[in-house]
């Protein structure tokens, strides 16, 4: 009689097949890891394993060694030491703002700031018992008379969404320093690239505390994936945002941080292409007559053109580095309809969101919902932004010109 055991089942063979390739394969771009169940070795590496740190693995939604790699990465990119992946730079907001505020505690957002910031701030954390604030980024006394005992956190974007006006950053975070309000700066325009976040003054001496990045910009690169960061300094400060990161169940996908890291390499090139042809278009349509504003913080005469120069490098001599954005204020004399029917009009342009995408896009705006206050620094009429993408100057300016000649008459 065979007392031999029999050979297990062939299904039984492929789930748990004994092979394990050699070590030491190296490779330009890191290995993609996807995974919900980690393995353990034995029950006290599954007890003793802390999933707060990188030291271990223990389950998908903390970290793989795909997902590892792109947060040290990003944390090099912006000067942080712990970083959180999200679906979105909207959920990193909303990350930030769960995780640092409770009834009763006011939070202070830009009027200038990103929409969906604004929106989430008014209703979502309503609900919550927590009061949102606007306030003038262009006016740091504005900031400093609403501050009061209950504001926790404050929001900054450098430049203002649409019609990016450049605060004077150093000193709206000196104002919430002094009064120890921690700040949340959404950082996707500069991507870590325009100026240093947690390094303002460039001695180490003044930046914010956290730094939220839509990956889905600059650092994806494609226009085809979401995702966001949360990155801080401050070990304490990152762990009460990583503790909500982990009770809502946030996480990526692993070929959405592969798509990120093949990206990543490339970002430095990628934002100055689109920062030169962003310049460029933008001083030609401040030249165009239906044009009465152009809004790039690069060119002088944009809200807060001296904020960003001394920023962003300009003030020490080159050129200063800026996103491919910009925005223009079309005559109030020409109605929306002809504003749209320019936007309808273009050809490489297309209408669509976002930005920091090989496609160029074109978005009108209307301000009037957009805003809670009167803009004076900005010129009547009806504001269009651009999202330069890769596209060769020339063509995208021809672009600009036949529908400019279409919606407007001769130029």
């Amino acid at each position: 009689m065979n007392d031999a055991p029999s050979p297990l089942d062939l299904s039984t063979r492929i789930v748990h097949h004994g092979y394990q390739p050699p070590p030491g394969f190296a490779a330009p771009q890191p290995g993609v890891f996807k995974a919900s169940t980690v393995i353990f070795p034995n029950v006290a590496a599954m007890r003793t394993r802390e999933w707060k740190d990188k030291s271990g693995y223990t389950y998908g939604l903390h970290g793989t060694p795909t997902t590892f790699i792109l947060e040290e990465r990003l944390c090099t990119l912006e000067g942080g030491l712990q970083c959180v992946l999200v679906p979105s730079g909207l959920a990193a907001i909303g990350n930030v703002s769960l995780a640092l505020l409770r009834a009763g505690d006011e939070v202070l957002v830009p009027d200038n700031a990103y929409g969906p910031n604004k929106g989430m701030s008014v209703a979502t954390l309503a609900h919550f018992g927590i009061r949102a604030v606007f306030y003038d980024a262009l006016d740091p006394t504005d900031l400093a008379a609403r501050i009061t005992p209950a504001t926790r956190l404050v929001w900054l974007e450098a430049p203002g969404s649409v019609t990016l006006e450049f605060p004077d950053l150093p000193m709206l975070v000196r104002i919430c320093r002094e009064r120890g309000v921690t700040t949340a700066l959404d950082n996707t325009w500069g991507a870590g690239l325009a100026f240093a976040p947690f390094d303002l003054t460039g001695d180490g001496s003044l930046g914010v505390d956290i730094s939220v990045h839509a990956l889905t910009k600059y650092p994806s690169g494609g226009g085809d994936v979401l995702m966001g960061s949360v990155i801080t300094r401050d070990p304490a400060l990152h762990m009460k945002i990583k503790l909500l990161h982990m009770h809502l169940g946030l996480g990526v996908g692993a070929n959405d941080a592969e798509a990120v890291l093949r990206a990543l390499p490339s970002i430095g090139l990628r934002y100055q292409a689109h920062d030169r042809a962003a310049r460029a278009l933008a001083r030609w349509m401040g030249e165009q007559a239906p044009v009465v504003q152009v809004l790039h913080p690069a060119l002088p005469g944009s809200p807060g053109h001296v904020h960003w120069s001394i920023l962003c490098g300009a003030a020490q001599g080159g050129e200063g580095a800026a996103a491919g954005l910009f925005s223009v204020v079309i005559d109030a004399r020409h109605g929306q309809d002809r504003v749209d029917a320019f936007c309808d009009g273009l050809r490489l342009f297309k209408i669509g969101y976002s930005w920091g995408g090989p496609m160029s896009l074109v978005v009108p705006y209307d301000l009037a919902g957009m805003r809670s206050r009167p803009s004076p620094h900005l010129r009547p009429g009806a504001v269009v932004r651009f999202s330069i993408g890769l596209e060769a100057v020339q063509d995208l300016q021809a672009d600009l010109e036949q529908s400019l000649r279409q919606a407007f008459g001769p130029l």
